[in-house]
């Protein structure tokens, strides 16, 4: 399993720093370019640029109450939150829930996987 991972493409691991202006001020990201790839995805699904996403995220989390105390943390769960959510089908425009529906069964699935053991952890009798 391991030389899927290894065998990847070393570009898709380098780190990549931009630029953007928030609320008038220029603060830098620096994120692997395969969490860009996947930032310009979701900016595209809703005809935003990166940056409009970005500052978008930013101001909301902090309207929300989050501690954005580690931004491109975030992003990076973003980013890995946005990929989970295509591979269960439930971000097609066929699906037609809402994103209150979303985020409902999305934390049943973190529930029900959170409380499953680790096989690892399983002892052979």
């Amino acid at each position: 399993m391991c030389r899927l991972f290894i065998g990847a493409n070393s570009e898709l691991w380098e780190s990549q720093t931009r630029s953007i202006r928030m609320d008038g001020m220029v603060t830098s990201v620096r994120l692997e370019k395969m969490f860009w790839t996947v930032l310009e995805e979701i900016a595209a699904r809703d005809d935003l640029n990166v940056p409009q996403l970005l500052h978008q995220l930013y101001n909301e989390s902090i309207d929300e109450g989050h501690d954005l105390g580690n931004f491109t943390s975030f992003l990076r769960v973003c980013c890995l939150r946005f990929v989970d959510l295509q591979l269960q089908g439930l971000l097609s425009p066929a699906s037609g829930l809402t994103t209150d529906q979303i985020l409902s069964m999305e934390a049943q699935s973190y529930q029900s996987r959170s409380q499953r053991q680790p096989l690892r952890s399983l002892k052979a009798n």
